[in-house]
């Protein structure tokens, strides 16, 4: 038998015929035994980058994961495949665990994937020691990062590995990490001398669209009844509480939609997730808890209906849609209160000084990518330390906002909240500017205020947006221990002086969706095909859906979409037709190669 080659298990086992972008010079790197540090977007192919030199190396490949929940899932992927894969973790029994580590000391064992804290244990280092070892990845490596929002603490300790296997490859992979993250990475995993590779964070199918919050809960139907009907997706909410209230208005309006979040039972949370897994029309409303290594590949959206804190955030939770290339969208709802309620979370946390200025500049960052009028793909690029081209696949690049010289405009905002000596929260200063003369303003006199009405042609919901642009600019800040005052900072004073422009985005009212002809996009496979094509892929999907049923599997783990696409188009007639199809590796051929033939038989 012929030495394995990466190529050749690709091929066989994965049933791809070519390595995409750097996979193939990642995977040589690592099989030569080099460290490595991956950063490579969701969806483009990381596991490979790991799986395949498991195999073709000597001994196991140590896989350290913190995702405990979706371990099973993982293993049953690759067991499909016919790669000899198990996890050890806090969820299995004494004997459960003792029979993988007999697996183990037999060399029965390609892959291994163990939880950070399952692997620090001395029990566990001391197997590891007596192993022959092929490598250890140590996959969504931004968990190392204690300015990220998914920091893990024994994360830190997983130096231990160069310590005590100084000869076994490492690599670290993640989606995302911004040039601070992936040096304090390579800093704390000593990975001193590993070669850096960094895939293009553009995911081109995405299309991203950022509206103004009047009612997030009302426009968030609305997108979902006109444009993603029957589709799988996910809605990010800052809260639990939120995310239970969105979960349970979804399902009475007629949507499917459960609740994830940490204070749920964990059996709850783990039955919510396998349904979200394994159901293709299911919308889960989540906090940031979930999605991290979530690898459903037909989400077709991700909505948010509160701000990220951070870009790297929203780009990891986007980066959970469209994993299977098809067209996908980045929804989010955006309002003055978010920007207050990020601040003010800031402002009370118990951090230090140097974490808050961290959390300051990147919810700036993201305050920025929300507020853009330039193109939205090209900004958040440019976070990463990427360039890019305007897309013409987001809602600026669509429909170009109209910008202003707003100078005049925060001017009088400016000179208003100096009047009423800085005490007074949005509210009562737009009062003031509009000439509202209610009882609070009657109360402190603020109709005398020279400025008191000078802002009258403009509507509420116009000032509104002007002040959330002018905190943005950093014109402006809330004192939050002063019921959310607004507060002139140093910036503001050449404004007021006349000394320096002001540009503003030109508000829009909110223009409600009309209902399409067409269902959404969760027939985006279907596009091109014709109509004998489209009834195949139809049978196709109807025969996974009962394998995977039968497996216990998602059913993605049987076949992607789009391999079933492909198989409509080709319609094989023998087996020999149906090896060398995208995602048909050699063990799927054997398992359900007749089958096919036999559902695509029905229809020629």
């Amino acid at each position: 038998m012929p030495p394995l080659t990466a190529l050749s298990v690709l091929q066989t086992t994965f049933g791809y015929p070519a390595f995409r972008g750097h996979q193939g010079e990642i995977i040589q790197s690592i099989i030569d035994g080099h460290d490595a540090l991956v950063l490579m977007p969701t969806g483009a192919g990381k596991s490979l980058c790991y799986q395949i030199p498991a195999i073709v190396r000597q001994g196991v490949g140590v896989v350290v994961s913190p995702l405990i929940a979706l371990m099973q899932d993982q293993v049953d992927a690759l067991n499909e495949l016919g790669v000899k894969a198990a996890f050890l973790n806090s969820t299995q029994d004494y004997e459960t665990a003792s029979a993988v580590e007999r697996q183990l000391r037999a060399g029965a064992l390609d892959l291994l994937y163990v939880a950070p804290e399952r692997l620090l244990m001395p029990r566990t280092l001391d197997l590891l020691q007596s192993l022959d070892v092929a490598l250890f990845a140590i996959d969504e490596a931004h968990c190392v990062s204690q300015w990220g929002h998914d920091f893990r603490p024994e994360y830190i300790k997983l130096s231990v590995l160069h310590e005590q296997f100084p000869k076994v490859p490492r690599m670290a992979l993640t989606a995302t990490a911004d040039p601070q993250t992936r040096a304090e990475i390579a800093l704390r995993l000593q990975l001193n001398h590993a070669r850096e590779f960094v895939s293009s964070f553009d995911r081109p199918n995405i299309r991203y669209t950022i509206v103004e919050k009047n009612n997030g809960r009302a426009q968030l139907l609305n997108y979902l009844k006109t444009e993603h009907l029957g589709d799988a997706g996910i809605v990010y909410c800052l809260s639990r509480k939120k995310v239970e209230e969105t979960a349970e208005f979804l399902s009475k309006n007629g949507i499917p939609a459960l609740p994830y979040h940490a204070g749920l039972d964990i059996n709850v949370r783990a039955a919510n997730q396998a349904r979200f897994l394994r159901e293709d029309n299911l919308i889960m409303t989540a906090t940031i808890a979930f999605g991290m290594g979530i690898d459903k590949p037909n989400v077709r959206f991700v909505a948010h209906l509160d701000l990220p804190k951070s870009i790297e955030g929203y780009y990891q939770e986007t980066g959970r849609a469209g994993r299977d290339g098809a067209p996908a969208n980045a929804w989010m709802a955006y309002g003055l209160q978010d920007v207050v309620q990020q601040r003010r979370m800031i402002a009370e946390s118990e951090a230090g000084d140097d974490f808050k200025r961290v959390q300051y500049a990147k919810l700036d960052a993201m305050i920025g990518l929300c507020e853009t009028i330039t193109c939205r793909r090209v900004q958040l690029l440019h976070y990463f330390d990427q360039s890019s081209e305007p897309c013409g696949n987001c809602d600026t690049c669509l429909h170009p906002p109209k910008a202003m010289d707003g100078t005049e405009h925060v001017q009088k905002l400016l000179s208003t909240v100096y009047r009423v000596k800085q005490r007074f929260a949005t509210g009562h200063i737009i009062d003031v500017l509009r000439g509202i003369d209610t009882e609070r303003v009657q109360q402190f006199r603020h109709a005398e205020l020279s400025t008191f009405g000078i802002g009258a042609d403009v509507s509420e919901a116009e000032w509104r947006a002007v002040i959330r642009q002018t905190i943005a600019q950093n014109l402006l800040t809330v004192d939050f221990e002063n019921y959310s005052s607004l507060q002139l900072t140093e910036l503001a004073r050449p404004v007021l002086k006349g000394e320096q422009k002001v540009k503003l985005r030109i508000y829009e009212k909110p223009v409600k969706a009309k209902r399409p002809t067409s269902h959404g996009t969760a027939n985006v496979q279907d596009a091109n095909l014709s109509d004998i094509e489209k009834a195949i892929f139809a049978a196709l999907r109807s025969w996974r859906f009962e394998t995977a049923r039968a497996h216990n599997v998602p059913a993605y783990v049987i076949f992607l979409d789009a391999t079933l696409r492909e198989i409509a188009i080709e319609k094989p007639t023998r087996l020999s037709e149906l090896r060398g199809l995208s995602g048909v590796g050699e063990k799927k051929l054997d398992n359900y190669g007749a089958e096919i033939i036999e559902v695509v038989a029905d229809f020629i």
